[in-house]
């Protein structure tokens, strides 16, 4: 019986693995956000990990807001990189370890293969960046950790890119949507069930990377989604990322390499259609 603090719990993949521990009858889950434990304080944080005897952190909270973040990078460092270190150490304090996620933003997007984990980072927006530096603060205390870099994530739970697109699905006859910015989108449910997946088995520490297969574009992403759901009165047009301004500068190309991470762990990973078609299912239970 381990104790297990999940951070971020009101979140996309917080709310993912909330459904999944309910069929853990062998771990203490203690969900948490901000108005239950505030991670960017360090007493509450060393003070719940001690209190509570927590043997796993899951770290999901982040600030994702990726073009605020631009124009508040201190509210998006100490989440992104202050909070991590804070957590790590309590972690390596108390013997526990700590899974943590982070992003394909780390990456300036100028490759033209597949990231692997051992690739150097170059982040290109306040969000990539401080993302990056909670990574080498969490590195940096020695405790035992696993890092786990996703990209493009969308569940049935907030707001995301699937629930946008459905609903300007179906409140315009045309959607815009570029086309040359290239990636894989990431099923919460998917990500969450590798992360119990991994949690339950041996610890083996290290960063790795995890989406679900195949690659797409936005405009793929969106014809995708509306037809599988049905909303055929809509059409949808390819543009230019310059045609569409944004404060942060987006990797052009951020596909992650996921062999590390099936061979570590002997994880298989839905494709990204599938994964559509399950969370596109759930959202209509």
């Amino acid at each position: 019986m381990r104790n297990i603090l999940v951070t971020g719990a009101n979140g996309q993949l917080g709310n993912e693995i909330r459904i999944l521990a309910k069929e853990d009858k062998t771990n203490i889950y203690h969900f948490t956000d901000v108005a239950e434990l505030d991670i960017c304080n360090e007493e509450q944080v060393e003070k719940f990990v001690a209190d509570h005897s927590i043997d796993l952190i899951i770290n999901c909270a982040a600030y994702t807001a990726v073009d605020k973040a631009e124009d508040n990078p201190e509210a998006c460092e100490m989440l992104n990189a202050t909070a991590p270190l804070y957590l790590a150490n309590a972690a390596r304090k108390h013997n526990a370890s700590l899974i943590h996620v982070s992003t394909d933003y780390v990456f300036d997007g100028r490759a033209y293969i597949p990231y692997t984990e051992d690739m150097e980072c170059t982040p290109a927006s306040v969000y990539g960046k401080t993302k990056r530096q909670g990574e080498e603060n969490i590195l940096s205390t020695g405790c035992k950790a696993i890092i786990i870099r996703t990209a493009w994530l969308y569940s049935e739970f907030g707001n995301n890119f699937v629930k946008t697109m459905l609903r300007l699905g179906s409140e315009r006859e045309k959607l815009t949507v570029i086309f040359d910015q290239t990636g894989t989108p990431t099923y919460a449910l998917d990500l969450a069930r590798a992360i119990m997946h991994i949690a339950g088995g041996t610890f083996t520490e290290g960063i790795y990377h995890y989406t679900n297969e195949g690659v797409c574009s936005w405009y793929d992403f969106t014809k995708e989604i509306l037809r599988q759901s049905g909303i055929s009165a809509c059409q949808v047009a390819p543009i230019h990322t310059g045609e569409y301004p944004a404060k942060a500068q987006r990797p052009f190309y951020s596909v992650l390499d996921k062999t590390k991470i099936k061979e570590t762990f002997g994880i298989s990973i839905p494709h990204w259609t599938e994964a559509l078609a399950e969370c596109l299912a759930n959202m209509n239970k």
